[in-house]
């Protein structure tokens, strides 16, 4: 069971002082917002109040399921990516709230939005507009496409992006199975939130640097198209291309979580000591030193699918447990495999401290996951709870001296 722990009082993080106006929402902007929330930065998200049947604000809100006579607006995904924020519902298209806004941008050093641009233009809030108010505005925009291309303004969503940028294609190059397959996870919202964040961060040091701030563009094809092909451009990253896409080692079918007696390890002997001495623990070493195919790092390499498919039948003869003994020692690169249910009992995450059981003032009890990078002189904390949907608009309009209409 995962320890209680009383949240944060003060932001201790590296980007402490540093204050956030948050137009994102979903997962990919909401996910880049709370990693700096967690790294100090204080986050005001912008929420629309809808019409008021359960359709205000983040649509991720309403994601989910809650414990019984817990409120809606706070289901299991939003839970995940909103904490260390203040919720504050503004009706942007309400001319009466525009005193609220321009108070905001004057105060914010970020501006992150995930609105569609010409969106945005209608509601007077592109970079100029913002610029206008906040001269040196470090202006972050999460799109779905680059400006420039014949995509730009259209929708992009997880699953679409996914397709476009080759991802989809990496399944059928396992498995002989021609059909496009969507990875199971929110990839590319991650990964492209994860850009953003040190987009962000990396637009702050300019402005301190110059002074100036600067039009930041985040777009999702992109950045999971660069993500994608690190290894899977391969033998197309010259030019005329000398062979294939997709890096073979990692584009292979045998590439997998190895079963043994009584469950499964994951397994990557690398050098040629460790192959050497994973089938001497197997009672292999002779037939492996014979076998012209996996003589050096390079045979290896042409003859890869054959060594992990070796490899899956010789770990069935021993157990998990067996197999850690007589691997760990050897430093050869192995662990047990772990079902989902099986992380919140993980001897290294419990005892990092991984999951954090906080009480919510309005859900009740839930898990978070702590920060996952240790800054050791300005560490990450958690001082908020994920907010509902407007609970802090009173507070922050009288912040900044205005009557809320």
């Amino acid at each position: 069971m995962a320890e209680t722990r009383e949240l944060a009082t003060t932001a201790t993080g590296p980007l402490a002082g540093i204050r956030i106006l948050d137009l994102t929402s979903v997962v990919f902007g909401s996910y880049a917002t709370q990693i700096l929330g967690d790294q100090g930065a204080e986050v005001i998200k912008i929420e629309d109040p809808g019409s008021g049947r359960g359709d205000g604000g983040d649509i991720m809100r309403w994601a989910g399921h809650v414990p019984q006579g817990a409120p809606r607006d706070l289901g299991p995904i939003f839970l995940t990516i909103n904490r260390n924020k203040r919720s504050v519902v503004v009706d942007m298209k309400d001319p009466a709230t525009k005193p609220l806004m321009e108070a905001l941008i004057r105060s914010c050093e970020v501006f992150a939005t995930s609105i569609r641009y010409e969106g945005l233009k209608r509601l007077g809030l592109a970079y100029e507009d913002v610029r206008a108010l906040r001269p040196d505005v470090v202006y972050v925009h999460a799109a779905g496409y680059g400006s420039e291309g014949p995509y730009a303004g259209e929708p992009a969503y997880d699953d679409l992006i996914q397709s476009a940028s080759g991802l989809a294609d990496l399944l059928p190059r396992t498995d002989g199975n021609p059909t496009p397959r969507i990875l199971p996870t929110l990839v590319a919202d991650k990964v492209s939130g994860l850009f953003m964040s040190q987009a962000i961060t990396a637009g702050l040091l300019h402005r301190e640097r110059t002074g100036e701030g600067q039009f930041i563009e985040v777009p999702m094809l992109e950045c999971m198209t660069s993500f994608t092909l690190v290894e899977h451009l391969y033998d197309h990253a010259f030019d005329p291309p000398i062979g294939q896409w997709a890096y073979q080692r990692v584009a292979n079918p045998n590439r997998r979580p190895y079963q043994t007696k009584d469950g499964y390890i994951g397994l990557l002997p690398y050098t040629d000591k460790q192959w050497d001495q994973f089938f001497a623990a197997a009672g292999m070493a002779e037939s492996f030193g014979k076998d012209p195919r996996f003589s050096d790092y390079a045979t290896r390499g042409k003859h890869i699918q054959e060594l992990y498919g070796l490899v899956g039948e010789v770990t069935k003869t021993k157990t998990t447990q067996e197999w850690l003994d007589l691997l760990k020692p050897l430093s050869i690169p192995v662990v047990r495999t772990a079902r989902l249910d099986d992380l919140p009992d993980d001897p290294h995450l419990s005892a990092v401290g991984f999951f954090e059981r906080h009480e919510h003032p309005h859900a009740g009890p839930y898990l978070a996951m702590k920060p996952p990078v240790k800054f050791a002189a300005s560490p990450s904390n958690i001082r908020r709870h994920p907010p509902r949907l407007g609970e802090h608009t009173d507070e922050v309009w009288a912040e900044l001296g205005l009557k809320r209409p």
